[in-house]
């Protein structure tokens, strides 16, 4: 029996950027936006609040762009201050690599196994599916999933009972599978 997991995001990562007002490292969006035209030309922002000072700091997420080479839908969106978009933008490696930030995943997804009648199964086949990019060990994962601990599931995998098409050590971020033999 195939079970499908899905890793969800619970709320909008912290941003890892150095404060210039007071040196923490940690930053939290709130998904507000700031637009500003000159001329013909327009520049866009991401707000973000800095977690210790609460100083705030601009994202660069369009920069001396022609206003009739955006797309109004994304326009809009960002008049709107839409939170989906400041997550799909926290997620563009573009935006990223421009802004030198990282994220910091941290209690900012759950995992929703579907309920917990697959505990009990002799053999277990399980479809993990992100509905974002958040980098998760999937060891930690399948011990969240499976009620196991961390060292449990390193000896199944030692022993080759727990099986998968993709390297369980380090992170992923992409959709896998693995099989559980008890």
């Amino acid at each position: 029996m195939l079970n499908d997991w899905v890793v969800m995001p619970t709320c909008l990562p912290t941003v890892l950027r150095r404060c210039p007002a007071c040196a923490s490292d940690r930053f939290r969006a709130n998904g507000k936006f700031r637009v500003n035209a000159h001329h013909k030309l327009l520049d866009a922002w991401l707000l973000v609040l800095c977690t210790a000072c609460g100083d705030t700091a601009k994202l660069t997420v369009l920069e001396r762009m022609n206003v009739r080479s955006i797309r109004p839908e994304l326009l809009d969106r960002m008049h709107d201050n839409d939170p989906d978009l400041a997550a799909e933008l926290l997620q563009d490696p573009l935006v990223r690599r421009r802004n030198r930030i990282a994220l910091d995943w941290d209690n900012a997804w759950r995992l929703d196994t579907g309920g917990s009648d697959h505990l009990d199964c002799e053999v277990m086949e399980v479809s993990v599916r992100f509905a974002a990019r958040i980098p998760v060990r999937p060891v930690r994962l399948i011990a969240e999933g499976c009620g196991l601990s961390r060292a449990e599931v390193e000896r199944l995998i030692t022993e080759g009972q727990l099986v998968s098409a993709v390297r369980l050590s380090g992170k992923l971020s992409g959709d896998f599978t693995f099989t559980l033999k008890r």
